[in-house]
């Protein structure tokens, strides 16, 4: 079968999208509870939920989306301490710093 330049062209491009669009997908997973790093830290999704014994610094209104490690502006974000795993919006953790 003989290609011509232009189908190996097209056929590089979807090869490129489909790698670009695995690589999108593998860093929108959530980090979970039971994470290690995040077991460590105390992570929770859900701040109110946060066990005050364990962890007193904690105040409330201290969530990740107002954390100084926090990148996004929605309901998810990235953070700093667990690389490509998104974290709540409306979680906590014991690295919590207010923003500037």
């Amino acid at each position: 079968m003989k290609t011509s330049r232009r189908q190996f062209m097209i056929m590089s491009a979807a090869g490129a999208c489909s790698i670009a669009l695995s690589n999108t997908v593998q860093a929108q997973a959530m980090v979970a509870e039971t994470d290690p790093q995040a077991a460590a830290l105390g992570y929770v999704a859900d701040a109110t939920k946060v066990n005050k014994a364990k962890f007193p610094k904690y105040a409330a209104g201290q969530v990740c989306s107002n954390c100084a490690l926090y990148q996004g502006s929605g309901p998810t974000g990235g953070c700093s301490l667990f690389g490509a795993k998104k974290v709540a919006g409306a979680g906590w953790c014991s690295a919590w710093a207010k923003k500037a």
